[in-house]
Order: structure tokens, then C-alpha cells, then sequence
């Protein structure tokens, strides 16, 4: 069983370095940050995997907080990039 865990964390690490590519090569802002938001949304459940994995479930609380950062900054940066592009 510990092995699927491990499969499962180390598949999370390989898309968050696609998404980490997709990021810095990615044509427009909106690709950039729409890679951004996935690799936020991957790290949090590697966090969590990671504290199921460890026994350690205090992680499920900065997984939850590290999401609600996430999405909070990906709203503000959307509103910066629509409103620079009107100016």
C-alpha cells in the first residue's frame, strides 16, 4: 500500500513540473497564470498526500491554508492583468 502513495506523490511532482514548463513557456498571461493556478492546486495535494503519507495530519490545515492563498492571489492577479489591459 505505501508503494501507491509513493506513486501517487511522485506522479503530483511530475505534473507540477509540467505545469511549471507550461508556466514559463506559455504564449499569453492568461496561459501563464492559468498554469500558475494548477501548480498551486497540485502543491496543495501534495501537502496533503504528504501529511497522509508522514501520519502527520496538521499538514491538512496548511494545505487548506496554502489553497485559500492560491485562489485569493489568482483573483487579484486576474483583476491586475484585466485592468491593465483597458489602461
Amino acid at each position: 500500500m505505501i508503494h501507491v502513495y509513493g506513486a501517487a506523490l511522485v506522479a503530483l511532482l511530475v505534473s507540477m513540473f509540467l505545469f511549471l514548463a507550461r508556466a514559463i513557456v506559455g504564449p499569453t498571461v492568461y496561459d501563464r497564470l492559468l498554469a500558475t493556478n494548477a501548480f498551486g492546486t497540485k502543491t496543495v495535494l501534495f501537502v496533503a498526500l504528504l501529511g497522509f503519507f508522514s501520519g502527520r495530519p496538521e499538514f491538512l490545515d496548511m494545505a487548506l491554508v496554502y489553497a485559500l492563498i492560491n485562489f485569493v492571489t489568482t483573483v487579484a492577479v486576474l483583476k491586475l492583468v484585466q485592468d491593465s489591459r483597458l489602461a
